[in-house]
């Protein structure tokens, strides 16, 4: 029995060296730094937008859709994100409205008026509240179109083009969903002037719209990363 004792301390002695050998001869690996990214918005993008319009009021109303490009610039301090940015688009929004008149001589004269948007724009300050890649913002400014109006009667048609300046206010939410990629969607509202068409013989109201859109912006520079 003794002899047995005396065998199982042995093999316990050496089996507990060879551990502790085993342990000392093995390299200290450091766990893995952890790597978050916090997002500055502050920097330079260039983007894609498109959307829907309508306007606000009018029998009928116009309305369709636009696509075409962004670009602005963004500062950040803290939290609060201020801005910059400029939109222009090419857009089919239009009305139609086709009348009937008895003209002497000629019978019944049929016509057809037609509004059109073909571009539209804005240029626009923004500011916001960010929460790391998440920035809620209202934004106003500038804004513009293109509009076209077109008379039809006796297989013979005329058009005058006019711009029409005015304002535009609204608010969005922009998201960054990769490094340097963030998507956003925006409503505005857009006022725009009166204008005379026909060298004075066809003047219109202020035309106002509400636009919906959505975009893709690429930023020139990327979240900061911090380690921790």
């Amino acid at each position: 029995m003794k002899k047995i004792f005396l065998a199982s301390a042995c093999l316990l002695a050496l089996t507990g060296a060879a551990s502790a050998a085993d342990l000392a001869a093995r390299p200290y690996t450091k766990a893995p730094v952890a790597v978050a990214s916090v997002y500055n918005w502050t920097g330079f993008y260039l983007g894609i937008v498109g959307g829907g319009a309508w306007e606000d009021s009018g029998s009928p109303r116009m309305q369709g859709g636009f696509v075409g490009g962004t670009a602005g610039y963004n500062w950040q301090t803290g939290n609060v994100v201020f801005g910059v940015e400029a939109d222009g688009a090419w857009a089919d929004v239009n009305a139609s409205v086709t009348g009937a008149t008895v003209v002497p001589g000629f019978g019944v004269l049929t016509a057809t008026a037609t509004s059109k948007t073909d571009a539209m724009g804005t240029v626009r300050g923004r500011i916001g509240y960010a929460v790391n890649n998440v920035l809620f913002y209202g934004t106003g400014g500038y804004a513009w179109i293109d509009n076209k109006i077109s008379l039809s009667a006796l297989g013979l048609t005329a058009s005058d083009s006019k711009w029409h300046s005015g304002w535009t206010v609204g608010a969005g939410v922009e998201a960054f969903i990769a490094p340097q990629w963030s998507i956003k969607g925006e409503y505005l509202y857009r006022s725009l002037g009166g204008e005379t068409y026909f060298a004075g013989a066809l003047p219109t109201g202020t035309l106002n719209f509400h636009t919906v859109q959505f975009g893709v912006n690429y930023h020139f520079s990327g979240p900061v990363v911090a380690k921790y």
